[in-house]
């Protein structure tokens, strides 16, 4: 044998290979038109395979949230009592922007997919909805001790994930070729200067909103203590693309 023959390439762990092939297949035939017979066809493996890693078809599209979940759950449950609670939600919800920058091209192609399929849109909401639930349950321990501090913890919550995924979608929609960081430090920038503060030792960034006078902005809002929780982030969401 010659010294010169190359060494094969090595093939890329199972799961990596299950989502290549099924996002291979969405893109060639259709998301519908794709069965899990067809993925571990192209993947050269069996069905058991595929439902070890993936609980479903729809789960295949969503590969990396789990792990992220995960990481996000542990980045709060390591935050130290002076951490300030929503500048510490902020840097958790970048753990997300992180996840999606890792891979632009799946990314934007996932969020092609997801815009074209019903039941994967639904899909994401409800990973959308985990993500805000670990947010709100961090703060809820936070704000613990402080009047109304449930609701608070609720609606910083839905502001920290409507500001994200704002910023999020905007990336995504440029093929991801913007500045995604700055993008979500400026969205996540009106959180902070509309329900935070400053904690010993961590200035004030360059995004937070300044008043005319060299201040802060603060934004106020008044609701219903029965009106519903999207009701008031989406009035959130109002008054700061008017600013």
């Amino acid at each position: 044998m010659s010294s010169s023959s190359a060494a094969p390439t090595a093939k890329p762990p199972m799961r990596d290979a299950l989502v290549a092939a099924a996002f291979r297949l969405f893109l060639e035939r259709g998301y519908e038109q794709t069965t899990v017979d067809d993925i571990v066809a192209l993947a050269g493996v069996g069905r058991r395979s595929f439902f070890r890693y993936f609980p479903s078809k729809e789960d295949v599209v969503f590969p990396d949230h789990e792990r992220c979940l995960a990481d996000m759950t542990a980045f709060l449950a390591a935050s130290a009592q002076e951490d300030e609670p929503v500048r510490r939600v902020c840097d958790a919800a970048r753990l997300v922007l992180r996840m999606y920058a890792e891979n632009p091209t799946f990314s934007v192609q996932r969020y092609r997919l997801t815009k074209q399929v019903p039941g994967l849109r639904a899909y994401e909401l409800s990973v959308v909805w985990r993500y805000e639930r670990a947010l709100a349950g961090y703060l809820r321990g936070r704000f613990t001790d402080r009047a109304g501090g449930t609701l608070r913890a609720d609606v910083v919550a839905a502001a920290v994930v409507a500001a994200h995924n704002n910023a999020l979608r905007s990336w995504l929609r440029s093929d991801g070729e913007d500045d995604a960081g700055a993008a979500v430090d400026h969205a996540l920038g009106y959180v902070q200067a509309a329900f935070g503060h400053e904690a010993p030792g961590h200035p004030a960034g360059p995004d937070h909103p300044r008043g005319e006078d060299g201040g802060e902005d603060v934004v106020v809002l008044v609701a219903r203590r029965d009106a519903p929780l999207w009701r008031v982030v989406r009035e959130f969401e109002t008054v700061l693309g008017r600013g």
